[in-house]
């Protein structure tokens, strides 16, 4: 019978420490607030196309794609950058490096024009919030919690 309430109790003392770790704001990389899995990819894959990968293309596809989103691209605490790319690679089967060994303006990067994804013809301006994301695994904690007390 102790073994018992052990269990059940270091079950419960794990999934309280889930949810206040989902409220914590000291987490290293936090998710990309871009949803970059539905937007519309073929400004790049329709004017970058191997073998050659044209350098005044794809740049300018590239750009035309990634500039509305330069400030979360370039925040460093989130996996934006990482994430647009894997999908740009995806569906463009691009070789590794590609963008960022032709695209190089100076020493800071590429330039983008100041608009925002809300200003942009794209309609790719699918978001999220980290604060959501938290709120869906403190609901699914609270109702793991719920469902082993029962």
């Amino acid at each position: 019978m102790e073994l018992n309430f052990l269990s059940k109790a270091l079950s419960s003392f794990i999934l309280v420490l889930t949810i206040l770790a989902s409220f914590s704001s000291s987490s290293f990389i936090s998710a990309c607030p871009v949803n970059f899995e539905f937007m519309n990819y073929t400004i790049i894959t329709s004017l970058c196309k191997g073998p050659k990968f044209p350098a005044k293309e794809c740049c300018g596809a590239f750009k035309d794609f990634a500039c509305p989103y330069a400030d979360d691209l370039n925040d460093l605490s989130n996996d934006c950058a990482t994430t647009m790319f894997s999908y740009i690679n995806l569906y463009g089967k691009y070789p590794p490096g590609l963008f960022a060994n032709q695209c190089q303006e100076g020493k800071e990067g590429l330039e983008c024009p100041a608009t925002s994804p809300t200003s942009a013809s794209d309609v790719n301006a699918a978001t999220t919030t980290a604060a959501s994301s938290r709120l869906w695994l403190a609901a699914s904690a609270a109702f793991l919690v719920f469902v082993k007390l029962l």
